[in-house]
């Protein structure tokens, strides 16, 4: 007959010293595979949890549940070479459980390695879907980076698609003012994977104001990148020299007006005319010309 497990909480007494701790390594390894009920003092954080917000109301209301109910789903511990457990998932349930005043919480034990624990934490939670966009995003770029992992070593191991971690990893690369949008929920991913079309972060953070300003729908938003994506770059106005502009002008002027005329612009393109003449009746005869020309 195969070993049955330990209940919950019995024969715990028997391996931990009056401090709460176990004894030894040998009493650790004899926990795995058990439930049992450990003292909330013992239990260390999990370095590796993907989880970075907590949202009080949720712990507080978890924490009204567990105070009428107990913690119904035990909470996942490895036993630590410290003769401590820490934790590997249910960091949540953990917290609300010390919010609701419990000094004990059914733990299963088990072994974990490091690129485990990781990977176990982030399971869960994205699982439970209780993760935002960027914290996945992270929790997949450390199984990348921390263990040498290839994007489809990552997808093997959490369950998903190589294309959906491409997507979550290529979120990283978006402004830090659309990833913290996207963490608070003001953008969906759908929103935040049509802004990455984008050529340049500057537009990315214009389109992001205006898709919480005006409410866009993804389809919006995507309609609106492929426009921009599509718009070439603004390039200087191309405009005659000046200086030829000028000479044209003058000459014009003189031909019409039959005498030496000179035209001085500003930088600021405004400017003046000056008109030569050289006898009185040569000034009447200019005076008589641009009478007509009215």
């Amino acid at each position: 007959m195969p070993k049955q497990k330990p209940a919950l909480g019995r024969g715990l007494n028997a391996l931990l010293g009056t401090d709460g701790q176990l004894r030894s390594e040998e009493d650790a390894r004899a926990l795995v595979g058990g439930i049992f009920e450990l003292h909330v003092s013992v239990i260390k954080p999990n370095p590796f949890q993907p989880r970075q917000e907590f949202h009080t109301e949720a712990l507080e209301s978890l924490a009204q549940s567990i105070e009428q109910l107990g913690v119904i789903q035990p909470i996942t511990v490895r036993a630590t070479k410290g003769n401590e457990f820490e934790l590997i998932s249910g960091e949540r349930r953990l917290k609300a459980a010390k919010l609701a005043g419990l000094e004990e919480i059914p733990a299963y034990i088990r072994p974990a390695k490091n690129a485990q624990m990781l990977e176990m934490a982030l399971v869960e939670n994205v699982q439970r879907e209780e993760l935002n966009p960027i914290e996945v995003a992270l929790g997949y770029q450390r199984l990348v980076d921390e263990y040498n992992l290839t994007q489809e070593d990552v997808a093997l191991r959490v369950g998903k698609k190589r294309s959906t971690i491409t997507n979550f990893l290529r979120l990283l690369h978006l402004p830090p003012r659309i990833q913290v949008g996207l963490r608070e929920g003001a953008i969906t991913p759908g929103h935040a994977r049509a802004l990455l079309s984008l050529p340049d972060d500057r537009t990315k953070n214009r389109l992001f104001v205006e898709i919480q300003q005006d409410h866009l729908s993804v389809r919006e938003v995507e309609q609106r990148t492929r426009i921009l994506s599509k718009q070439p770059k603004k390039t200087k106005k191309t405009t005659a020299d000046p200086a030829v502009y000028i000479t044209q002008t003058e000459s014009k002027l003189r031909k019409t007006l039959g005498t030496k005329v000179r035209v001085k612009n500003t930088i600021k393109g405004s400017g003046r005319i000056v008109i030569h003449y050289y006898s009185q009746e040569d000034l009447s005869r200019l005076i008589e010309l641009l009478a007509r020309s009215d």
